[in-house]
């Protein structure tokens, strides 16, 4: 292989990703080296079991992603605005529009949603960690090897560039003859195996570690999300293995699995794919339907509106999601028969749906409203994806779908779904917990600044979308004559996406500006909430609960600050905790390195990287390891300490 066929070649943005991801690169490790940092990175970050930074972690590689994914929406926007316009070639925006959809969906909204999971859950349910600490880590650094494996590939190799769907047969070798194809294969089947173990691992969690008194009826909502979640992860994910492990087979070893010819069926991927990919829009907005409902109901300082029924809902969708995967492809031959089957179940997820919108309009009903900044998400949530979810119930339609598919009104349907209900709840979630892991909260006046500019830019860029779906503009179109008639929507839309960028850049900039700035919080408490996770410290210590909680009802927190019982109750002792280990870590990197030898097929340094990930299992299997204890004293001197004492 050449140097030219190596690294990708040609592209001046390209060339200019390369040379900033050098000069990140030395800035990074010059200032470790020069501030002295690597031992703490190591020992606090590299190495940590700790679900609370794992969780972080988590969060900021998200937000990491987030921008890359922007970059990438903001291209095709840039190429759209205007008619017939040549910054993108035809292949260039596949790639971007191919990427694009995997990294924010795959490396931006999951790793957001666990980082909360992670973060919030046990402190939700009075543990001191989840039950499986190690494995956790394992899960995290599966999850980076996967997105950084994926990320390399627009500057080595070449992006893939079949759609974020990688629909064969144009994700065949015969179409797609570069690595691209993959490096999407294999990348996401790593990351994949890390959210599957994160699914058994909070299954366990929230089974076998709840405080004493709290049974299943008395968890808070997002805990009960995030378990459904789980077991739609358990049971979705394998699926996507599977598919990938073909996909794989196909590319690599010559197999007619997907193929047009020898036996093979390309429509066979569309229905694997798709049996994991409904579930997992479900996956990331469950948990977000979860976050929603924790800040509504503190900031309305009510209970919950019909408790059973969002469980019940939730339950009922989770079951749902797996029955409608054909609607993604009812103009693929299916009959009319099976079109309206599966036309009848898609239309029914929207019942148990309208049920949680109308729980969270009771809850507020009456409430005395805190219009803060996670609460103006959550409110501005409402409307917006209820428009999702109308156009949902058009295109659930088979007959009417013939219109609308593939089409931008399908784009703006799932931008109009997944922004508010996924990435709304998650910058919601951040504002709202924030002061849990940091000790402050950020600046409301900055937060709702950025609020408005991100609703505005989010409508004006995505509704003009529909009309253009309607006037015949297909997704996937990169360019487009002036007598179509698409120019001026296109240029609204690409001024709206320059106003979300705004949005998101000034919500950096306010956790800039809030670390230097903010007042800092010593209660603990900084919303008046009504959970377990309040009762602890801010930012919260390595062991969680200096003496384990005890629930009698459903708002635990909430009852105990009106006096209704005592949280707390029995004297400090010394409290088990797992090690940190440097194993996840390594194991991660390896994975890495397996995975990108196999990109290009080659096989002995492959085959070393795969014996290198059993030794490391075989290592870890015969690993004595029973973690440690910290003594009553070291535990004192940190509650009086963090409850703004000397110690």
């Amino acid at each position: 292989m050449k140097w030219d066929e190596f690294f990708v070649t040609g592209e001046p943005m390209i060339y200019g990703a390369m040379v900033s991801i050098v000069v990140a690169s030395l800035a990074i490790l010059i200032g470790l080296t020069y501030f002295k940092k690597w031992g703490y990175l190591w020992r606090e970050w590299l190495t940590t079991v700790d679900h609370k930074r794992i969780g972080i972690m988590y969060i900021i590689s998200a937000l990491l992603m987030l921008f890359r994914g922007g970059v990438d929406a903001l291209l095709m926007r840039a190429q759209l605005a205007m008619p017939e316009n040549g910054l993108l070639d035809g292949q260039h925006y596949n790639e971007i529009f191919t990427t694009h959809g995997v990294i924010m969906i795959l490396f931006m909204a999951m790793p957001f949603i666990i980082g909360l999971m992670n973060v919030v859950v046990p402190l939700q349910i009075g543990a001191r960690d989840v039950a499986f600490p190690r494995l956790n880590a394992v899960s995290f650094w599966l999850f980076f090897a996967g997105a950084m494996l994926f990320n390399i590939s627009f500057v080595i190799g070449g992006s893939p560039d079949a759609g974020w769907t990688a629909y064969f047969p144009l994700a065949s070798l015969e179409f797609s003859p570069t690595v691209g194809n993959n490096y999407y294969s294999i990348a996401i089947q790593i990351a994949g195996i890390g959210t599957l173990m994160t699914g058994v691992n909070f299954i366990a969690t929230i089974l076998k570690m709840r405080a004493k008194g709290m049974t299943l009826m008395k968890m808070p909502m997002f805990t009960w999300s995030v378990l459904i979640t789980c077991v739609i992860i358990l049971f979705a994910f394998p699926v996507l293995t599977v598919a990938l492990a073909l996909m794989m087979f196909d590319r690599l070893f010559g197999s007619q699995f997907f193929t047009m010819a020898n036996g093979g069926m390309d429509m066979l991927w569309a229905n694997l794919f798709w049996v994991w990919g409904h579930p997992e829009v479900y996956i990331v907005i469950l948990p977000a339907f979860g976050i929603y409902s924790e800040i509504i109901s503190t900031f309305s300082r009510k209970n919950l509106y019909g408790y059973k029924s969002m469980v019940w809902s939730m339950v009922v969708i989770s079951l749902l999601s797996f029955l409608v995967w054909a609607h993604h492809f009812y103009t693929m031959g299916h009959g009319v028969m099976v079109n309206g089957v599966f036309s009848v179940t898609t239309m029914a997820i929207a019942i148990p749906t309208g049920v949680k919108i109308f729980n969270w309009l009771f809850t507020m009903q009456k409430g005395r409203i805190e219009f803060t900044t996670p609460m103006l998400y959550s409110l501005a949530f409402i409307p917006i994806f209820t428009i999702g979810g109308v156009t949902g119930v058009m295109l659930a339609m088979a007959s009417a779908d013939y219109q609308y598919h593939n089409t931008m009104f399908l784009v703006a349907h799932f931008h109009y779904v997944l922004i508010p209900g996924t990435v709304f709840a998650v910058i919601a979630g951040f504002y709202y917990w924030f002061p849990k892991l940091f000790g402050f909260r950020l600046d409301e006046r900055q937060g709702k600044r950025a609020f408005w500019w991100i609703i505005i830019s989010f409508n004006v860029t995505f509704f003009p979308l529909f009309f253009l779906g309607l006037k015949g503009m297909t997704r996937r179109m990169y360019t487009y004559s002036e007598s179509t008639g698409f120019g001026p929507l296109n240029l609204l839309a690409s001024i709206g996406s320059v106003g979300l960028a705004i949005g998101f850049i000034l919500l950096v900039y306010n956790i800039y500006w809030s670390f230097r700035y903010a007042p800092r919080d010593t209660t603990g408490d900084p919303w008046n909430a009504r959970t377990l996770e309040w009762s602890t410290h801010s930012p919260v210590p390595e062991y969680n609960f200096a003496i384990e909680p005890t629930v009698k009802g459903l708002d635990p927190f909430w009852e105990s600050k009106k006096g209704g019982h005592q949280l707390y109750e029995g004297k400090i002792e010394e409290i088990h905790m797992p090690n940190n280990s440097g194993q996840p870590f390594i194991l991660g990197i390896i994975f890495f390195f397996f995975g990108f030898f196999m990109v290009f097929s080659w096989w002995v340094p492959a085959i070393i990287a795969g014996i290198g990930v059993v030794v490391m299992l075989a290592v870890r299997s015969f690993e004595r390891d029973h973690g440690r204890h910290i003594p009553v004293k070291e535990i004192l001197e940190t509650e009086a300490r963090l409850g703004g004492e000397q110690a």
